[in-house]
């Protein structure tokens, strides 16, 4: 079976609550969305079934990116589900509570093999993912300490 997608696990060092925050609350989640070297701009973030997200990713060669996503599915401090346009992929985040940490199981699910090839060969979404967990756990160990 051919690939179309991306996921990581990850335990981090605090509660699930502080990760459900950093993850939907805007003047957090600016602070550590995307690979390292990116800032964001959040224009909207409204963190409900339907509700919208748009903000703009500002890159390190300069360009912004405008990203746009809907909402699909909210089970606060469980589960974040997204659908995120161009390129079109399901975001799936899952939090599981393990005492005084945080497991999460973030996973992105694109529609076709061919977009999913070309978001890793040419915009190394695989490397994207990876440092963008990298860059929540950092942002959590500094909110924490």
């Amino acid at each position: 079976m051919e690939r179309k997608e991306l996921s990581v696990t990850k335990l981090l060092d605090v509660p699930v609550d502080l990760v459900w925050k950093v993850w939907t609350e805007a003047e957090h989640i600016a602070n550590w969305w995307g690979p390292i070297g990116f800032t964001n701009t959040i224009q909207q973030m409204d963190v409900r079934v339907e509700g919208e997200w748009r903000l703009i990713m500002h890159g390190p060669d300069g360009k912004n990116y405008p990203n746009r996503s809907i909402f699909k599915e909210i089970i606060p401090l469980g589960k974040i589900v997204f659908q995120h346009f161009n390129p079109n992929y399901e975001a799936t985040i899952v939090f599981r509570s393990k005492e005084d940490k945080t497991l999460i199981k973030w996973t992105m699910l694109f529609e076709t093999v061919e977009l999913f090839e070309t978001v890793v060969k040419v915009f190394k979404a695989d490397q994207g993912l990876l440092q963008n967990i990298e860059k929540l756990e950092n942002y959590l160990q500094r909110l924490s300490s």
